[in-house]
């Protein structure tokens, strides 16, 4: 939309061009590293666009729960629904990690002396290629994340639970799996909009 904007009031002439070939691009000798270290995290990319847009959340039975406090089977019911999804949660969080780290990498041999960014595009293109598809997974993260209320809900219920048991010294095996740790950096992962993207 900004290049048509560009294009329009003729700012575009000023920029260099250059042609990203991205059905052909193959790495380079020089390139290959890196490309197999993004194409490695990559590749769980599809599985977890797949899980995400899967999720369905546990909102009946956190309802269920919330509405009759005094039910156990109720809360074991929701409780038993929750696990599960927070592990997914768990993995989706972590391959964020591996994605933060492998753009790092690849940000750096893309802006690296004695190149250009520009000329790194037009030299590097198949991890040009491989930084447009991490920007892909990113947005279509985020889009369908925003669409679904139910994780933070998920998450939250999730956290409660866990703080509740802790006052009452009980402690629960989904805490070897997720423990206070890892489930405060995760609530400011799913806390964010757009978490991926961040």
């Amino acid at each position: 939309m900004g290049n048509l904007l560009k294009v329009l009031t003729r700012e575009i002439e000023n920029y260099p061009h250059f042609f990203l070939d991205f059905e052909n691009a193959q790495p380079t000798e020089g390139e290959r590293e890196i490309w197999n270290q993004i194409s490695a995290v990559l590749q769980d990319s599809e599985s977890i666009l797949a899980d995400l847009q899967a999720y369905k959340g546990a909102g009946p039975e956190i309802r269920d729960a919330i509405q009759n406090p005094n039910d156990i089977q109720l809360q074991e019911k929701a409780w038993n629904a929750v696990c599960p999804l927070v592990v997914r949660l768990k993995r989706f969080y972590e391959f964020s990690i591996r994605l933060e780290k492998a753009l790092q990498s690849l940000l750096e041999s893309l802006t690296c002396p004695p190149y250009t960014p520009t000329q790194h595009l037009e030299r590097e293109q198949a991890l040009a290629k491989e930084f447009a598809e991490i920007l892909h997974f990113t947005l279509r993260f985020d889009e369908l994340k925003m669409r679904n209320p139910a994780i933070q809900n998920d998450f939250s219920y999730y956290r409660r639970t866990i703080s509740r048991n802790r006052i009452n010294n009980m402690h629960l095996d989904i805490e070897n799996e997720v423990n206070n740790e890892m489930a405060n950096r995760m609530s400011l992962f799913y806390a964010e909009a757009t978490p991926m993207l961040k």
